[in-house]
């Protein structure tokens, strides 16, 4: 049993007779008095240290604080599907888990070539011509496609409704912070609103940012949309499920000029959250604006394969002004996690578990629209694996329900129920929340 103090008194009185102090508060004298009190309130304020034992079985009592549940039906922007064991087993890696973003990145070859690895299926499941090193998630990708579309004359972002809403808030961020302006084009049955569209176009948009499925599960026009907007001469930015590329037209087939996303449903788990991978790629004509890290393949003097940072004169490496994008960082070990994942898979797995996706929510969708108040709000639009429902008037005491049978139910939204189902939902766990449900409407 340690007490996890990091140095001795003799050591720290060695550190403080090198730096020519007495007493460790005069490392604080350029702090005011009043918050330096505060400070110490807080100190005196924390409980006794405990040993490894007692630690351990304080998290213990912690954790089953948590309710994990035996089933999900719950998407928006976060799904749960299966990992194959060694996804996580490669990702586990002590040299993978230990390496942060090199600065020397030439050095560390073998982080560079996972990265380049992960680039080069990113853009064959995208159909573009170079993708990034990832940024931090799905709604910064959004934002920094936004900025990257930006030109002197064309400053407006068109924003679909179908977006997903913390996307949206990133964009109005970034957007206020660079002085840019957005606006928001409305949906009509489920879909972008082609005429609300055409009247938004002018020559000062730069881009749409268009989410397909979209939030709501529903698949859009992509191609009309592609026509609409390129015929304006601004551009298209087409985010979408990886999962569902495995199944329909990539943005690349569907006209986009930059593809967003967030890669959580290649092999990155739930996690409360995060952290996720953001996923970026476009057309070889932007790539200079393509903001974070992209590793290239190039030789060394000897002639052999080697790889190395390329275009770097999007982040840190020039002066802030002059920078494209700021983000300097990346999510390497999740972006790593996806192309294990990829390459666990293969093209043919990743197109089964897009059909299963398929399959089990419009078998879901289906059965729940056979119950009272749990019609489908778009039946006419085509979706993958998400949809909305009408919400019946008890809806939460509902979802309340499921949980006691230890399923997570789907999200309620403005406008009804999101519900969602991948491969990990089975025919027996979709039936159990039918009679649940219908167990329910009957009270």
């Amino acid at each position: 049993m340690g007490n996890f103090l990091p140095s001795t008194d003799a050591q720290r009185r060695e550190m403080m007779d090198t730096v020519g102090i007495s007493f460790v508060d005069e490392l604080y004298v350029d702090i005011p008095a009043d918050l330096r009190e505060k400070a110490a309130e807080a100190v005196l304020a924390m409980p006794k240290g405990v040993s490894e034992f007692e630690a351990l079985e304080q998290m213990k009592h912690l954790a089953k604080q948590n309710r994990v549940f035996d089933a999900i039906f719950r998407g928006a922007g976060a799904y749960w599907h299966h990992i194959p064991a060694v996804v996580s087993r490669v990702a586990a890696k002590e040299a993978f888990v230990t390496a942060y973003t090199p600065y020397q990145p030439e050095i560390s070859q073998g982080i560079l070539q996972t990265i380049f690895e992960y680039q080069t299926m990113l853009c064959e499941l995208t159909g573009m011509d170079a993708g990034n090193a990832s940024v931090y998630d799905g709604a910064t990708a959004a934002a920094e496609s936004a900025a990257m579309c930006r030109e002197r004359s064309r400053t407006l972002t068109l924003l679909a409704a179908g977006l997903n809403p913390e996307s949206i808030e990133t964009v109005k961020t970034y957007s206020f912070g660079a002085d840019a302006a957005y606006v928001i084009v409305p949906n009509k049955g489920g879909r972008l609103d082609l005429d609300a569209l055409k009247s938004a176009l002018n020559a000062g948009v730069a881009s749409l940012i268009l989410q397909s499925p979209n939030y709501y599960g529903v698949i859009e026009d992509v191609p009309a949309i592609a026509q609409l907007v390129h015929a304006a001469g601004a551009k298209l930015v087409l985010s979408m499920n990886p999962t569902a590329m495995a199944l329909l037209a990539s943005p690349g087939e569907s006209g986009a000029d930059v593809a967003i996303g967030d890669g959580q449903p290649l092999g990155i788990p739930l996690s409360f959250g995060g952290p996720y991978l953001g996923f970026m790629a476009c057309k070889k004509d932007m790539v200079r604006k393509l903001p974070g890290r992209i590793v290239g393949q190039t030789t060394d003097a000897a002639g052999r394969r080697c790889f190395v940072l390329t275009l770097q004169a999007r982040e840190q490496h020039i002066r802030r002004e002059k920078a494209s994008s700021n983000i300097c960082s990346n999510q390497a070990l999740c972006a790593l996690t996806a192309a294990a994942y990829c390459s666990a898979m293969g093209p043919q797995g990743l197109s089964e578990v897009a059909r299963a996706c398929y399959d089990n929510a419009h078998y879901l969708a289906s059965e729940l629209s056979k119950i009272k108040g749990f019609a489908l709000v778009n039946p006419d639009a085509p979706f993958f694996h998400e949809f909305l429902t009408q919400a019946p008037a008890n809806a939460n005491r509902m979802l309340k329900a499921l949980e006691e049978k230890g399923i997570l139910g789907g999200l309620p939204v403005d406008g009804g129920i999101l519900w969602c189902a991948t491969e990990r939902n089975t025919k027996a766990q979709i039936d159990q929340l039918v009679e649940t449900l219908k167990k329910a409407v009957a009270v």
